[in-house]
């Protein structure tokens, strides 16, 4: 799960963990009051209804006539994403299989694409993170986060899901609860069949396998300095220099879920970009799975425990030689384990202009 880091985050968290728990019992408790018979008793004080979606910097799946066309009278999953996130990723496939399932049955799911970084506002970008990860279902870019201030969320992903009427009934932040989405998808559309005076035949719920966590997994790993206050794991005693080209040299001691840099690099608001000829990073983790979000031409030469990536170990996005082509801005993988760590990793680039974002991990 990632999250929105403000200087009031952390007092922001506490309040909104407490909101959110609030907000889902009364879901649950209306969703169990609507297996009954009667629906027509429903008490919908508590809820609120979902925001009207303005502020729209492009439309793919749909268009701007089209999308209020598309939720009106419907049961309506919105997902908050952005091509980028791991987590955002490991999501996708449920989505995708309950939009193939459900979408006859009066299920609409909307993409809410709300960047994280500068290249994520590119269209094209998200247009082509559509069709890889096999998204037919409409997506919107909310570059301006104005959807995403009207639902006042603060995580990616995180899924509403609201009842014909409009009504926001279920909310869950992060990965995981698959079975529980998908159950309220299936009463949403049950009450919403019955209102049309219909019946639906019960389906079998989707089963995925779930991705499973490292006990002591290193957290994610900001490379911009906006994005890295209040939590900096940059391990160079220069630090961050905010707007400015840092010449960093490795120390002789590594601490574990810190990262290091070598070389001259341009401390960016959201990563840092390679200015010299050469540069390194190096990084001692515990995780099963290790990614880099990066950009611009370059290629990288990847070192793990003091050698080549073993052939079992070895990420989608790495070559047999331990290399990693970056052709374009997203998310790159690196190692892909049975095992957690502890381990090391080595990145050496040799591509001025190279340009890296954040590390996340599973």
């Amino acid at each position: 799960m990632k999250k929105e880091y403000t200087y009031a985050s952390m007092l922001f968290a506490i309040i909104a963990i407490g909101i959110i728990s609030i907000s889902y019992f009364y879901d649950e408790v209306d969703l169990k009051r609507n297996t009954t018979n009667d629906t027509t008793t429903l008490d919908k004080t508590f809820l609120r209804t979902s925001p009207e979606l303005k502020g729209i910097s492009g439309y793919i799946n749909t268009s701007s006539e089209k999308i209020s066309e598309d939720i009106e009278g419907k049961v309506v999953l919105y997902d908050f994403w952005t091509y980028s996130c791991i987590n955002c990723i490991r999501t996708l496939p449920h989505l995708t299989a309950w939009d193939e399932k459900y979408s006859d049955e009066g299920l609409v799911i909307v993409g809410i694409h709300t960047p994280e970084f500068e290249f994520e506002k590119e269209y094209d970008n998200v247009v082509f993170a559509t069709e890889k990860f096999g998204i037919k279902y409409p997506v919107i870019q909310d570059n301006d986060k104005e959807v995403w201030n009207d639902f006042q969320n603060r995580y990616w992903p995180r899924k509403y899901i609201a009842d014909h009427e409009g009504y926001i009934r279920f909310d869950h932040i992060g990965e995981g609860a698959y079975k529980e989405t998908e159950k309220v998808i299936q009463v949403l559309l049950e009450e919403r069949s019955k209102a049309l005076g219909n019946t639906l035949e019960k389906k079998e719920l989707v089963d995925l396998n779930e991705f499973t966590h490292a006990t002591f997994r290193t957290p994610e790993l900001y490379f911009g300095f906006n994005f890295a206050e209040g939590r900096n794991q940059l391990g160079n005693e220069e630090g961050f220099s905010k707007n400015k080209v840092v010449t960093y040299q490795l120390p002789e001691k590594f601490t574990q879920h810190y990262f290091y840099m070598e070389g001259m690099w341009k401390n960016n608001n959201d990563g840092m970009k390679l200015i010299s000829d050469s540069g390194k990073i190096i990084l001692n983790f515990n995780a099963k799975q290790v990614n880099i979000v990066a950009s611009e031409n370059a290629i990288l030469k990847i070192e793990y425990d003091g050698g080549q990536i073993p052939e079992q170990v070895r990420g989608q996005d790495v070559s047999s030689d331990s290399t990693v082509k970056i052709s374009e801005p997203r998310l790159y993988n690196l190692i892909d384990s049975e095992q957690e760590g502890p381990h090391e990793i080595i990145i050496q680039v040799e591509s001025p202009g190279f340009e890296i974002f954040t590390f996340t991990f599973g």
